[in-house]
């Protein structure tokens, strides 16, 4: 069954208990973060101590600006103080945010990020069965850790580990290593069908698991609107979105799925001049209609249901360019759409 979650609207701390209320009592199976202009990590440390059922995650949270050590001590707190519903997300980024917004290197993101995941399990494991630490790897070694740095164990172990990834080795070391893949909104049905989930089962046979034991969550771009005019704003704002993260290199395996790698160079060309509507205006209606979902509310419910049918994916949420504020009784329809309960 899809589930549908929920991006955290605002990430203004004081606000963050009426919008996670909200957000868990509209039904909601998650609410997800990311780590663009705020902490990831702070906003669900308070909606943990506001709410008892919903899932709180980072989708993504930036791994190789924190040591393992660091992250590790984050996801202890939040999963203690959310009684078992926290969900660690992280992604690697991309070179030039990594070496020039956060200064840190960018070398083989790809092992790196599997040594991130593989030292969390073994500093854990360490923490909850009361054991020495000893991890050593081609990047992270850990080897001390006393009673006084020592938290001890959680009555909910065993944190869910989720990494974002596009090409092929991450998607499969997702499958081998982690309990979840955060496939990015970039993507289309064909994409998931013949590049994610192969790669995704090749990991998953190395790991000795079956599909069922794996999660795989994204953000499905959304041209919400009642009337015709407002989708047709809201298409807009969409495709200016597919635009920016098509003129990325990082993203060509969506491209190519389809065919259309051949439109990466121009896009990115358009980019380092800042021609952004030149660059909106190179992706077409038949793009549009891969990469989003168009609709009322209760539309976009039946056609994410359609959309993601057979295990595609297992949780989305909508992703919004032109944020529009819902109401209520509209949220709580697509919920039920999306989850076969009408």
């Amino acid at each position: 069954m899809l589930m549908i979650d929920a991006a955290l609207p605002s990430y203004e701390l004081a606000s963050v208990p009426t919008q996670a209320r909200r957000l868990e009592e509209l039904g909601f199976g998650a609410i997800w973060t990311q780590e663009t202009r705020n902490n990831p990590f702070l906003p669900l440390a308070v909606a943990a101590t506001v709410t008892s059922s919903i899932r709180l995650g980072t989708a993504i949270a930036v791994a190789f600006p924190r040591s393992p050590m660091v992250l590790a001590y984050l996801a202890w707190d939040l999963q203690r103080a959310s009684r078992g519903r926290f969900i660690l997300g992280l992604g690697s980024q991309v070179k030039a945010h990594n070496e020039r917004r956060f200064s840190v290197p960018f070398d083989s993101p790809g092992p790196r990020l599997r040594e991130v995941v593989l030292s969390l399990r073994a500093i854990w494991e360490a923490w909850q069965q009361r054991t020495m630490l000893n991890f050593s790897g081609q990047f992270y070694r850990f080897s001390l850790m006393t009673p006084f740095f020592d938290p001890g164990p959680l009555e909910h172990a065993g944190i869910p580990v989720y990494v974002a990834g596009v090409n092929r080795y991450m998607c499969r070391m997702a499958g081998e290593v982690c309990n979840g893949l955060h496939v990015h909104p970039f993507h289309s049905v064909r994409y998931l069908r013949e590049y994610v989930h192969p790669a995704v089962g090749e990991g998953l046979r190395l790991s000795g698991r079956s599909r069922s034991e794996f999660t795989l969550a994204s953000s499905t771009f959304a041209a919400v609107g009642d009337t015709e005019d407002q989708r047709s704003r809201a298409a807009e704002a969409v495709r200016r979105q597919v635009a920016f993260y098509a003129s990325t290199r990082t993203y060509e395996p969506v491209l190519a799925t389809h065919g259309w790698e051949g439109i990466l160079p121009e896009l990115h060309r358009k980019s380092l001049s800042g021609d952004w509507d030149g660059m909106a205006a190179l992706i077409s209606d038949e793009m549009l209609a891969t990469f989003a979902v168009t609709g009322t509310l209760e539309q976009i419910g039946v056609r994410l249901r359609e959309r993601y049918a057979g295990g595609l994916l297992d949780r989305t949420a909508l992703y919004e360019p032109e944020a529009v504020e819902h109401d209520d009784d509209g949220l709580r329809a697509l919920i039920r759409t999306v989850a076969h309960q009408e």
